[in-house]
């Protein structure tokens, strides 16, 4: 089948929110190369309002465990050509199976998070290298891409796309209303202990920045992050103000006008590099190579060659390897990035 005789695309990428991101150029790459096509993407429910701002989908189909039979039934009844799976689960995996596409495509056992998905797949994809994890990665969103090459599509070509509407937010009009528009972005969570960088030094860093640059920071935070975010803005002498609680909308809208994104490998970095905010990562267990900022402007602090807790949630050690980063190493690497932007 070629990619011609394709009308109907079934995506399979339940979570998490940085992933998803991550997955939005494939949806892209498939309307730009097949602009009639029909793409349905399933997803879980908490992760739905990310794809709610991603026009280039058709259909969103939310996956819950209790309701799992209703779900593959109506999967099959929208007679998919194509089942792609981008998580690399056997869960995931079952389900683009159970969906009756007539061509189920996911990664190569080396690839997929648990090798036995390869076993629902009627295609394995292999982009080569040394593995899921190997510390040569190409960047995750290429490799994603590269999951539509059975399909004679070769999109990595050409700069993915990220097309995400931003759309109307009262707690972004307000802090632009506060700051004259012109406000940095403090993310201190992330769903990862491991990815989390000290309150306190973030906290430093939002002081430096209305020093040195006038540029006031509001502090962004998820499920269970506040006490986190509260520590920030108490520690910041006034230069940093704790935003209210935020929808995947508001989070959008927020870091598509803000000046700097100050941030660990998290979702909401993963959003901000999709509008196009100019971003400073903080990276441990996990390699900016593979999943940090995709603009070649942006800049990163890591840790990640000298750590040795890669890709686990808590770090095994008594210190964590983002500890090893100052304050100074991040205000350098924001300084750079600010000179970027103003180039630009």
């Amino acid at each position: 089948m070629s990619a011609a005789a394709v009308d109907r695309v079934l995506i399979v990428k339940l979570g998490a929110l940085g992933d998803i991101v991550h997955a939005i150029p494939v949806a892209a790459a498939l309307r730009r190369a097949l602009p009639a096509v029909r793409i349905d993407w399933l997803v879980s429910p908490r992760h739905r309002p990310i794809l709610d701002l991603v026009p280039v989908i058709d259909r969103r189909l939310e996956m819950t465990d209790s309701r799992m039979f209703g779900v593959i039934r109506e999967l099959r009844r929208n007679r998919y050509d194509v089942a792609l799976d981008l998580q690399g689960l056997i869960k995931s995996a079952f389900l683009a199976r159970a969906s009756g596409g007539r061509r189920v495509i996911g990664f190569s056992s080396r690839y997929v998070r648990e090798p036995l998905a390869r076993l629902f797949y009627t295609e394995a994809y292999d982009p080569g290298g040394g593995g899921m994890y190997h510390e040569d990665e190409t960047h995750v969103v290429l490799t994603n891409l590269g999951l539509l090459e059975p399909l004679g599509l070769r999109p990595g070509a050409s700069p993915p796309e990220f097309p995400i509407d931003v759309v109307d937010s009262g707690v972004a009009k307000r802090v632009v209303e506060a700051t004259g528009g012109r406000y940095a972005v403090i993310n201190v969570g992330a769903a990862w202990p491991n990815k989390r960088w000290l309150p306190s030094r973030f906290a430093a860093v939002a002081s430096a920045l209305r020093s040195v640059h006038g540029l006031p920071s509001v502090v962004l935070w998820g499920p269970g992050e506040e006490p986190l975010a509260r520590q920030v803005a108490a520690g910041s002498s006034g230069a940093a103000t704790l935003l209210p609680e935020t929808s995947i909308a508001d989070i959008a809208a927020l870091a598509r006008s803000a000046a700097l994104f100050v941030t660990g490998d998290t979702g909401p970095a993963h959003i901000a590099a999709a509008v196009g905010t100019p971003i400073v990562g903080i990276y441990g267990p996990t390699r900016p190579s593979r999943n940090g900022p995709w603009s070649p402007d942006d800049v990163t602090v890591s840790r990640a060659d000298t750590c040795q807790c890669h890709h686990l949630r808590e770090c095994r050690l008594k210190t964590m390897c983002l500890e090893d980063i100052e304050v100074g190493e991040v205000m350098a690497a924001i300084e750079r990035r600010l000179a970027g932007a103003r180039r630009g």
